[in-house]
């Protein structure tokens, strides 16, 4: 459930029209609901009541540091995936214990910074992060707590583009090198093993992918402690779908996805870890546009908007399906017609959706591409010197802007002229 419904024919958020913020901040922009991101949070949260799990909300999907401190103030930890994102959880109120670190590529600079910080835990992707991470330890004087993300070769039955635990990926290490990789990190100075670490890929729409990993991650465990380890913790990550208007699949409740785990992973008695995304600002977030123009081609009528790939890549990068409504509601007996919803960008790929069921719009018109809230303005850039997109929170009957569109002069004025060319 979301909070952008149609109230006396237009769309709102919560209690604010759309059109409303339209006119204040101008389009495109991103919009969020306050109710949406808690709701969601708690759903999550409390589907895990009775067990030791502590929910920790990839960052990665959304960094603005007001949606941040929204779900902080819940009691939400992180999971982060860079030294910028740690420190956006920090300044947002979430606690450094409650702050996994995760990420294939840790520098030295990052390490040592999570390490004065006091993070929860290091989730280690390799055996040259991990003698790196002892190093960077040992000098400092601190000992890391550490999981290793281990790939246990599932298929996630995702999208490929968004599949992190099959062989070939490039995330984590195999785990049938876990008895190796342990026995490696309890002979180094600087570094404590804690738990296991495993995340097999995103909008996972079906409880089975989850199970046949978790399953062989839970076998681990226990070898692991026969081998004389000390695994308190188990990270399982995050994944977990959400549901669109376009297909039938509708994602597991956080309810069925909890007692999965508590069946597969009860009897080890583990800190579970468990770090959603997706599935807490997808659909908490929408991105808003207007149309410029409607073009007739030879073969298709293009929906022309303002917003483009550069401010939602999704749809381009991996052919990401978001819901198009349009803002001023269409009565029940309108006719649809197929049109391509198309941005200004100059590149073929810059298509929200093509042939899609849609009443007639015309020039001025606003419309909303629905699940943008996550994997959206965290993904954007200023291709074709584009301005940022600017985001908008609300609750209640109140928005305020929380993140500013800039201006050209700021975009231009970043860029410096060589002396040799003044």
């Amino acid at each position: 459930m979301d909070h952008f419904q149609y109230k006396n024919g237009e769309l709102h958020a919560e209690d604010v029209p759309i059109s409303e913020i339209a006119a204040a901040v101008g389009t495109p922009f991103y919009c969020y609901s306050t109710a949406t991101l808690e709701r969601h949070y708690k759903v999550f949260a409390e589907a895990f009541t009775g067990q030791n799990a502590l929910v920790c909300y990839a960052v990665k999907a959304n960094t603005n540091q007001a949606v941040i401190r929204t779900l902080a103030r819940l009691g939400c930890g992180a999971d982060v995936v860079s030294q910028g994102e740690l420190r956006r959880a920090l300044a947002a109120g979430v606690p450094a214990e409650k702050i996994v670190y995760s990420g294939v590529a840790k520098t030295e600079e990052e390490m040592a910074f999570a390490l004065t910080s006091g993070i929860h835990q290091f989730n280690v992707e390799s055996e040259a992060e991990l003698e790196q991470l002892s190093r960077v330890a040992s000098d400092m004087g601190k000992v890391a707590p550490v999981a290793f993300r281990l790939n246990p070769d599932v298929d996630a039955k995702t999208h490929e583009k968004i599949a992190t635990g099959k062989a070939e990926n490039k995330f984590g290490i195999s785990w049938k090198k876990a008895q190796d990789v342990y026995a490696q990190a309890a002979a180094l100075p600087g570094i404590e093993v804690v738990g296991v670490d495993v995340h097999i890929g995103s909008q996972l729409t079906e409880l089975g992918p989850f199970m046949a990993a978790f399953e062989r991650v839970a076998g681990l465990v226990k070898e692991l402690r026969a081998a004389g380890h000390n695994i308190r913790r188990l990270d399982l990550g995050g994944g977990l779908g959400v549901p669109y208007m376009r297909t039938n699949a509708v994602p597991p409740h956080p309810v069925e996805y909890a007692q999965m785990i508590k069946a597969v992973t009860g009897d080890l008695g583990c800190q579970i870890i468990l770090e959603p995304g997706r599935l807490i600002v997808g659909n908490a977030g929408v991105m808003i546009s207007k149309v410029v123009y409607v073009k007739d081609g030879e073969k298709n009528r293009f929906v022309i908007i303002d917003g483009a790939m550069n401010d939602l890549l999704r749809p381009s990068l991996y052919d990401a399906w978001h819901d198009i409504l349009p803002v001023r509601e269409a009565s029940a007996d309108v006719a649809l017609n197929p049109v391509d919803i198309v941005g200004p960008v100059c590149e073929t790929g810059d298509v929200f959706a093509k042939g899609r069921e849609m009443p007639p719009l015309k020039m001025g018109d606003l419309v909303s591409l629905m699940t943008a809230g996550a994997y959206g303005a965290v993904m954007a850039s200023t291709y074709n010197t584009r301005p940022l997109v600017p985001e908008v929170l609300v609750k209640n009957d109140q928005f305020q802007v929380i993140r500013q569109r800039p201006s050209y002069e700021d975009m231009i004025g970043l860029d410096i002229i060589p002396e040799w060319l003044d």
